[in-house]
């Protein structure tokens, strides 16, 4: 008698390749995806509203999260089930490299907020472009490896497997390199004295600065435990247990986008619109002396206009 062709092996069976080795929660996914459906809108309306158009990647990361665990509920419906097993997979995999994408970004602006350009190692006008280009590459790097694995079969998944660990390493690698970029920008603007800023801004910058830090800290580890997962195979401890899922993935993941929707980078954005940029306090005094003797800002003035107003507020020389 021959074997039905519905046959599967067991979930336990460490010599067969399994999608689960477990029953997928429907709740943990549920609660899930109402968690990342609320962050995500609640960056789209802010993103929207203040025109942050450089922030979109993290807004697309929170809906690969939303498709993610749509995958997940799917898939306590048919454990068998490719499609579902797939989308889940690869989505929930490359969403927190969208995330380190916006975190770069991030750093750029504080930078260039607080007119400390010279402290960085790497030329702010490549910062972000030279960390992104790496993310884009371990992003493409899981993509494939992903999509390779949706054929199906047991080489297609094996070899995708061995291409997303690739990309998942080179993830980590470019994230600790501009962790130390931005550390060591940190100490040295920190030491320095010679650019002054005011209260209002010195307090924002360092808010940022470890807003940066954190959800560094949470992806950094999120990544990390992908790659013991992967390295583990697909019999490993990890993968045998969903909650390890919810807690190092879903959770940092889910504390990211709260921790940025708390700390939304176009915070900095206004706050450049109603203050003064670091080193343009002589012109804005010029500016408020040209108002209130009745003339034209400096910066709007004619040549002679500009001698007569600076004549009257700085020394003359004997």
């Amino acid at each position: 008698m021959s074997a039905p062709t519905d046959y599967h092996p067991s979930l336990d069976d460490p010599n067969a390749w399994v999608p689960y080795r477990y029953n997928p929660s429907l709740a943990a996914a549920v609660i899930f995806l109402i968690a990342f459906t609320i962050a995500t809108g609640w960056h789209a309306v802010t993103l929207f509203r203040r025109r942050t158009w450089y922030y979109t990647p993290f807004l697309i990361a929170g809906i690969f999260e939303i498709v993610g665990y749509c995958g997940r509920i799917a898939s306590t419906k048919d454990l068998w089930a490719l499609s579902p097993y797939i989308i889940q997979s690869i989505l929930l995999l490359v969403a927190p490299a969208l995330f380190a994408a916006s975190i770069y970004i991030v750093l750029g602006r504080i930078i260039r907020f607080t007119g400390g350009e010279r402290y960085s190692l790497v030329p702010v006008k490549w910062l972000t472009r030279a960390f992104v280009a790496g993310d884009v590459v371990a992003f493409l790097a899981q993509m494939t490896g992903g999509g390779i694995q949706a054929g199906g079969t047991i080489s297609s998944l094996n070899l995708g497997e061995k291409i997303i660990i690739v990309g998942l390493f080179l993830q980590v690698i470019f994230f600790g390199i501009f962790i130390t970029v931005a550390t060591v920008w940190h100490l040295r603007f920190n030491r320095q004295t010679a650019v002054q800023l005011n209260a209002k801004r010195d307090v924002l910058w360092r808010k940022y600065m470890w807003s940066l830090y954190g959800g560094s800290a949470l992806i950094m580890i999120r990544s990390i435990f992908r790659i013991i997962e992967y390295l583990m195979g697909n019999d490993g401890f990890l993968l045998r247990h969903e909650y390890l899922l919810y807690i190092f993935d879903a959770l940092l993941m889910f504390l990211v986008m709260v921790l940025f929707l708390w700390l939304h980078p176009s915070k900095l954005t206004m706050f450049e619109t109603s203050d003064v940029q670091p080193g343009h306090d002589m012109e804005e005094g010029g500016q408020v002396a040209a108002r209130t003797a009745g003339h034209r800002p400096i910066s709007q003035s004619t040549s002679s206009e500009r001698k007569t107003l600076l004549g009257r507020f700085m020394p003359s020389k004997r």
